[in-house]
């Protein structure tokens, strides 16, 4: 299998897109929602799966859907083609604040293992599926990383971490503890497993959850600082509740504060 040869240039800072060139029939698939802007001859197509899968028929088709449906993402992606003579250009941005990862998989061994809402775009003929846990503590308690998307083929991926990016080499049996949210993705050559906090006070007051990741090495691990989870729940806890007002967080003052702030809303 071999995927197509793209070239791309990573634009921003903390709002990051990436701007991928393609040459005339090369494309790129990408997860519905994440396309930014494109030249006149790029065709945009809606394909069933990740379309490395499209020359097996149609069962070959829900074959690669129906994997993409097991890990909560759509049914179907889109692929964007270039129909004209030269060299074409399309953008796909970052969902939230972060870092965009570029995923070489001819360096990563043929295969990536990722957080499932981390995977943003990749070369055409990159399959992306699903990578099952073996073990019985990943499936049980493995929350966010308990099913984990695994890119292969030998193209350009990219994959999205959220906040600051943290990318660790981990040594043949060194072994990195992480927040299972807070994975972005790993090499096929990284053991991972979940491990149980202990202590009567962590499991009760820690607020950090009763599990965490055990990443063992050789190979790459990446990690981001705010997983969307966190970030939506400290969205979702600091919004109004009932009738729209707020608990004047921020000012001892309270809704008094925000009056003389500015914030002149009843």
């Amino acid at each position: 299998m071999n995927a197509h040869e793209i070239d791309y240039h990573i634009y921003g800072e903390e709002m990051q897109y990436v701007e991928i060139e393609l040459d005339p029939q090369e494309a790129v698939v990408a997860e519905a929602g994440s396309f930014m802007m494109m030249d006149t001859d790029i065709k945009m197509d809606t394909i069933f799966g990740d379309g490395s899968n499209q020359e097996t028929g149609v069962l070959g088709k829900l074959f690669s859907a129906g994997k993409r449906l097991l890990t909560g993402e759509s049914l179907f992606m889109t692929a964007f083609l270039n129909v004209g003579q030269g060299k074409k250009q399309v953008s796909f941005a970052s969902p939230y604040p972060g870092k965009i990862i570029p995923i070489d998989l001819s360096e990563k061994g043929g295969k990536f293992i990722c957080q499932k809402d981390a995977f943003l775009c990749a070369a055409k003929g990159v399959s992306i599926g699903i990578e099952f846990s073996k073990r019985l503590g990943r499936g049980l308690f493995g929350g966010e990383g308990f099913i984990m998307q695994k890119l292969e083929g030998d193209g350009m991926a990219f994959v999205h971490a959220g906040g600051t990016m943290a990318k660790k080499v981990l040594a043949p049996g060194e072994v990195l503890k992480v927040d299972t949210g807070c994975i972005v993705g790993f090499s096929h050559t990284v053991d991972y497993d979940i491990e149980f906090v202990g202590g009567i006070r962590n499991t009760v007051f820690g607020g950090e959850g009763l599990f965490f990741a055990t990443l063992r090495g050789p190979g790459t691990v990446y990690i981001q600082s705010l997983p969307f989870s966190r970030l939506a729940g400290r969205v979702w806890a600091a919004a109004p509740k009932g009738g729209g007002k707020d608990k004047g967080e921020g000012s001892i003052l309270g809704g008094l504060g925000d009056l003389l702030d500015g914030d002149n809303r009843f």
